[in-house]
């Protein structure tokens, strides 16, 4: 577990160096710890591998004070654990269901249980800034509208496929629009 720990430090770590996300951002985080353990997803969760996970992944991020949402399994529609602080910052709604290893999976289960005030809520609204999806359990419907993926030195975490996403604005206008300070400038400059 400590190696499944020091990858998932590692991950979150290159992640923030890609995408540094400022304090009171959103990132949503899904996994399957079957897939982890090499198992297919909800055959053999694991609260010892989610402990471990989340061990690695939260302390870079609660530190820089971005708020975490953690995705549940299909059993609960996908439900999200948040702290109550998210769910009110972002204007979420709370929902009445407790996960536990085999309706919500073992990472969902371990949060709430880790959480100072953990609430369920049923959806992000499509806000969460970036996040990363262990085991392809599709994290995307939670992510803000343009998700870019970000490729982490880090491809796996224990047997699963890591993938982790960043978002941005959309890109507005037509022809003449320009979508960086720099070509702005140059565009002034060439006004004047």
């Amino acid at each position: 577990m400590e190696g499944l720990r020091q990858q998932a430090r590692k991950a979150i770590e290159e992640f923030l160096e890609l995408f540094p996300m400022p304090e009171g951002s959103l990132f949503v985080l899904g996994g399957s710890t079957s897939e982890v353990l090499g198992a297919k997803v909800g055959t053999r969760p694991s609260l010892e591998a989610a402990e471990a996970i989340l061990e690695g992944l939260l302390p870079p991020l609660m530190a820089r004070g971005v708020f975490v949402a953690v995705q549940g399994c299909e059993h609960l529609n996908r439900a999200l654990v948040v702290e109550r602080e998210a769910l009110r910052a972002y204007g979420l709604e709370e929902v009445t269901v407790f996960p536990h290893p085999k309706a919500g999976g073992a990472l969902a289960t371990a949060a709430f249980l880790r959480f100072r005030d953990p609430v369920m809520v049923e959806s992000l609204k499509a806000q969460a800034h970036g996040g990363m999806d262990i085991g392809g359990v599709l994290i995307g419907m939670h992510l803000r509208p343009v998700a870019v993926p970000l490729r982490l030195s880090v491809g796996k975490l224990g047997e699963a496929v890591l993938l982790a996403a960043k978002t941005r604005p959309r890109l507005v206008g037509g022809a003449r629009a320009v979508y960086t300070r720099e070509e702005m400038l140059k565009k002034l400059e060439e006004y004047r």
